[in-house]
């Protein structure tokens, strides 16, 4: 028997592969230019979209264990930032971390609306 919602199974794995790549290249001394978005800033925020997305559709739940999910991915943030101070040409910035909880929110956003849309033959059809 199995206890996750279809799909699921893909998602988590997308999560830990972007999570391990968000790692990697941001602990790295010298991150490949390809790799980035062309802004610091936005690089952060679509990076942490994408892992609060892949998060909350691959770990469904309640409103609990959702903003859990978006709370462990911020003190993931943070911990990048808090790294980056021992790694040579990088910098922790306050700005980069409200750029991670603003992607978290974009993404977690777009997650929620993803599982809650419905085909228009499926909604409820109002009264005349």
């Amino acid at each position: 028997m199995r206890d996750a919602a279809p799909g699921t199974g893909r998602w988590r794995l997308l999560f830990l592969l972007l999570a391990a790549a968000v790692g990697v290249l941001s602990l790295m001394p010298s991150p490949p230019q390809q790799a980035g978005l062309g802004w610091d800033k936005l690089d952060h925020l679509a990076a942490f979209a994408a892992l609060a997305l892949c998060a909350l559709l691959g770990w469904r739940g309640g409103r609990a264990a959702r903003l859990a999910v978006l709370l462990v991915l911020l003190a993931y943030g943070a911990a990048i930032e808090v790294l980056q101070m021992l790694v040579p040409n990088r910098q922790a910035e306050w700005g980069d971390l409200l750029a991670d909880a603003l992607g978290i929110g974009l993404g977690a956003l777009f997650a929620l609306w993803w599982l809650h849309r419905r085909p228009p033959a499926a909604r409820p059809q109002s009264p005349p």
